[in-house]
């Protein structure tokens, strides 16, 4: 995953990881190798050539590591991190029968990756070396909802495995793959079996070349990657910096998103990767045509632009172009400018960053949630618009943050206004605890709502055992006094490590209002990593 730096002399060096998940609760970090990293070792980040404190580690495999998150806002895939590990000191004769081999370098050349040699046979630069790289998990939860005297019981099982060059070999896989349903209810099941199981992602990839592979199945493809999951063929070409890529095969359907062949989709794509880490920069423009039972439905031109535009500013945007579309039976050919996604992030300076971004993408469907109803309303309300956000640490322990959104039309429907801010202290003295209070205020064209909250998180035993308790207190205003209501919501969590690669999880939430039953939340999760 990258070189290990020598930081100092006291024999510790830097291990390089990249986030390669980020879930609600935990980052994961992959590494070329963990041996001499541990449970409940701290990660850093690097800000203007200086290590801060980012995650904790909680559990480790063999080359991935679970952790906690210490930084205000949400980690990135693809975020560097760095492990202080200790480095095993040589006996002396064996030292000095290395240093006579050893070139002479200069004071600063410690900070530098070591020189690389390469053996005659391997100097052919296209010639890959495949080592097997996987990780994967399975999991079974249940969701539980009670309300005075009605109990709902769901249970959600989990697959998932990445499997990057099985056995050495050019195959790779990827899956994702859920199974729900409700207790007592499985005639639903019965009914309709695409409701229930849900395949993400399931395919298998073959590595033509260093920069070339052909996959079968269902797959995002990240060079087009707002346009979802594709069912079918996948082929890119890469020579040097650039690359060509099509693909042939159908959407999943929108209903339960089950493999539909009637949703044929083709096309192709060019583009241009800067493949080096320090400067990352790729850009794919596509043409796409996507039918409905062979008729053309639309027919689109596609465009996506990542780039570290400098070390402290980052860039992401895509957007679609329609050239030929169907609605209500009537064809229109004009060019117009849809589903745009753009995001800027930018690090002013060590303790203060600032974000922004734009979405208008359509059509977008969430097959699972098990989120609250302020939460589920508050992403269902910002998830269109205008974005700004801003992040700054006023010391060591004490962050501080705040994000709006506005969702804007022309005819001044669905309108929505949102103002978000966070106070986080990390390592509160004595208890060593986590605290973040935060408020919340929301407008649409139908509501008002305002809510403060406070969440303590604790480590109970290091490495083990973590536990969380919250409390929100939420002011709906529909407008009227009859539809004005005060609800407060009270919630726990407990995470245990019962091994390296097997944890329990247990949520409860209990939401009261003054004229309605209580409503109860009760979760439970075990997690198998292998």
């Amino acid at each position: 995953m990258g070189p290990t730096l020598l930081v100092g002399q006291n024999n510790q060096t830097l291990e390089k990881g990249t986030a390669s998940f980020v879930s609600s609760q935990n980052v994961y970090v992959k590494f070329s190798a963990t041996e001499n990293i541990n449970k409940g070792d701290t990660l850093f980040i690097k800000e203007a050539d200086k290590l801060k404190p980012a995650l904790i580690v909680k559990e480790k495999s063999s080359s991935s590591c679970v952790c906690s998150s210490l930084l205000p806002e949400k980690v990135k895939i693809g975020t560097e991190f760095y492990a202080r590990v200790q480095v095993k000191k040589e006996p002396e004769k064996q030292k000095e029968r290395k240093a006579k081999d050893r070139p002479v370098v200069s004071q600063d050349s410690s900070l530098k990756p070591p020189p690389v040699v390469i053996p005659p046979q391997q100097e052919d630069k296209d010639e890959v070396s495949y080592k097997q790289k996987s990780k994967g998990r399975v999991s079974a939860a249940t969701y539980s909802s009670l309300a005075g005297a009605e109990q709902t019981h769901r249970m959600r099982y989990t697959f998932m495995y990445q499997g990057n060059n099985l056995r050495n070999s050019r195959f790779s896989t990827e899956q994702y793959i859920t199974f729900r349903h409700t207790s007592g209810a499985w005639n639903e099941v019965k009914e309709n079996f695409n409701n229930a199981l849900k395949v993400y992602s399931l395919s298998v990839k073959y590595d033509l070349g260093k920069y070339s592979s052909i996959t079968l199945g269902r797959k995002i493809n990240q060079r087009i990657s707002s346009m979802g999951a594709i069912d079918g063929l996948q082929f890119e070409k890469g020579v040097k910096n650039f690359m060509v890529g099509a693909i042939v095969g159908s959407r999943p359907d929108y209903a339960d998103y089950r493999l539909n062949v009637n949703l044929f989709q083709a096309g192709v794509y060019v583009g241009y990767v800067n493949r080096n880490p320090q400067r990352h920069r790729e850009t794919t423009f596509g043409v796409i045509e996507q039918r409905n039972h062979a008729r053309t439905d639309r027919r689109f031109a596609y465009f996506q632009h990542s780039n570290n535009l400098t070390k402290s500013m980052s860039l992401f945007g895509s957007m679609e172009v329609d050239m030929y579309q169907v609605v209500d039976s009537v064809v229109t050919n004009a060019m117009r400018i849809t589903n745009i996604l753009l995001t800027l992030r930018y690090k002013v300076s060590k303790q203060f960053s600032l974000s922004g971004g734009y979405d208008n993408r359509r059509n977008i469907i969430y097959y699972e949630s098990y989120k609250s109803y302020i939460d589920q309303l508050i992403d269902d309300e910002t998830r269109q618009g205008l974005r700004l956000g801003a992040t700054y640490r006023i010391s060591k322990r004490i962050n501080w943050g705040a994000n709006t959104s506005w969702r804007f039309q022309k005819s001044n429907l669905n309108l929505s206004k949102n103002l978000n801010t966070y106070l986080n202290f990390n390592r509160l003295p004595w208890i060593h605890s986590s605290l973040s209070l935060s408020v919340n205020w929301l407008q649409t064209t139908y509501l008002t709502s305002k809510m403060y909250g406070a969440r303590l998180n604790q480590e109970l035993i290091r490495g083990k055992l973590n536990g969380e308790l919250y409390y929100r207190m939420v002011d709906y205003d529909y407008g009227n006094e009859q539809s004005r209501f005060m609800q407060h919501i009270a919630g726990a969590d407990l995470s245990w490590n019962i091994t390296r690669t097997l944890g329990l999880y247990l949520y409860y939430e209990g939401t009261y209002t003054d004229s309605r039953a209580a409503f109860h939340r009760v979760n439970t999760r075990i997690i198998q990593r292998f």
